[in-house]
């Protein structure tokens, strides 16, 4: 923890949402010291509606917003489904993947803008401190790190509205409704407050994006989805930017309810954590992109990448993306997807991605040697004896002894 008369300038990732308000007016009190509020968009739509005069008005010097949407989908999103990385079966990691590309960005506005240290809104109980540090030390270990929630004496969200209130800084949770919200183009998040216990269901109004399985169209909307090298470009011949992409895939599956998840998760400080989100868009390119992958992708190729998958997965989760171990990853992925060029019909219908066909001009898929019909000698089945008798060598527990 930096001593607070050395600290002068701070750069706080700013959202506008409790926390972050509250942690402003903190910093100003408590450090004495200036406040350059930074908001990273990486999708949060309506949320950043009127942040640059709030977060003034809070007491910032200045408030610093860079758009990152493109990056965000382009070298985030993308990457982490073109290495099939899901969270303990489950989690797309959309907020474990907007953290290092928004703190790359806090570091760089931290120095443009004369910080001696940065400030992020995390709790000291949940995994987003890890990853935000972890990207500043990676980047910049000679910029401080304030964490207030690691500091101060507040310690409930209850504290927090009570604080804002006698600051009078304009928030949106209240004490009745206090679950946290986190927004970006990839998903939404929701944990904490009314989900806290795991047994009780969310309440329908508090989903966004994705419509329940009842209200979904009773007819099924079909797409079909390129990719180049593992990278969707277009959507119905369509070329796309990749959040344009993206964007588009969030309102078609959405509408369909596709991409709900409600899990308890296995934090990286050893807490167990139910999380409620939605991720209609990339939920559907992680189908079509499997499905791609099974024509184009060598057997052992996939195999191998598969058992590297959680790692991965791991590796994003608890905020590692820049380390040695992760540019290895990456650069095996990117040799895997060289061939993953194709496309993907799917059909979106009350929840479901369903695969209906894949093609690629470097698919390993050989319908003559796979055909049950006549195959005119391309395949000699009569081959398959020595093979078996072969790989059951090991098998046969009776030798002969002689």
């Amino acid at each position: 923890m930096p001593a607070k008369d050395s600290v002068k300038r701070v750069c706080l990732a700013y959202s506008g949402g409790l926390d972050t308000s509250v942690i402003l007016r903190w910093l100003i009190e408590e450090y004495g010291c200036e406040v350059v509020a930074y908001c990273a968009d990486v999708g949060q739509q309506e949320e950043l509606d009127g942040l640059p005069e709030k977060a003034k008005a809070s007491g910032a010097i200045d408030c610093v917003i860079k758009d990152l949407r493109e990056e965000f989908v382009s070298d985030y999103v993308f990457e982490a489904i073109r290495g099939n990385a899901i969270y303990e079966g489950v989690y797309l990691l959309g907020t474990a993947l907007a953290r290092p590309v928004i703190a790359k960005h806090q570091i760089e506005v931290a120095k443009t803008t004369g910080c001696d240290a940065v400030a992020h809104g995390a709790t000291g109980k949940g995994n987003d401190q890890v990853r935000f540090e972890l990207t500043f030390r990676a980047l910049a270990p000679e910029i401080r790190c304030i964490a207030p929630w690691r500091e101060w004496n507040l310690r409930s969200r209850a504290d927090c509205i009570a604080y804002a209130e006698k600051f009078d800084i304009p928030i949106t949770a209240s004490v009745e409704k206090p679950y946290s919200m986190d927004r970006n183009m990839m998903h939404i998040s929701f944990e904490g407050g009314i989900l806290e216990d795991p047994w009780r269901a969310p309440d329908e109004d508090m989903f966004v994006p994705t419509s329940s399985i009842e209200d979904a169209p009773d007819e099924a909307t079909e797409i079909i989805l390129g990719f180049e090298q593992g990278r969707a470009v277009s959507i119905d011949g369509e070329l796309l930017t990749p959040a344009e992409l993206l964007t588009r895939l969030n309102v078609l599956a959405g509408a369909h309810g596709v991409g709900r998840v409600d899990m308890v998760e296995n934090r990286f400080v050893g807490l167990k954590s139910r999380g409620v989100y939605e991720t209609p868009g990339s939920t559907v390119l992680h189908v079509a992109h499997r499905a791609l992958e099974s024509i184009t992708l060598d057997r052992e190729v996939m195999h191998d990448r598969d058992r590297q998958a959680p790692r991965f997965a791991e590796l994003i989760y608890n905020g590692f993306w820049f380390s040695p171990e992760m540019d290895v990853r990456r650069a095996t992925i990117d040799a895997t997807q060289v061939n993953v060029t194709g496309e993907v019909r799917l059909k979106l219908f009350k929840g479901n991605v369903i695969v209906s066909g894949r093609q690629s001009p470097l698919s390993l898929y050989s319908e003559k040697l796979v055909t049950f019909e006549e195959d005119g000698g391309a395949y000699d089945q009569t081959d398959a004896t020595g093979f078996i008798q072969l790989q059951g060598l090991r098998l046969v527990r009776e030798r002969d002894s002689s």
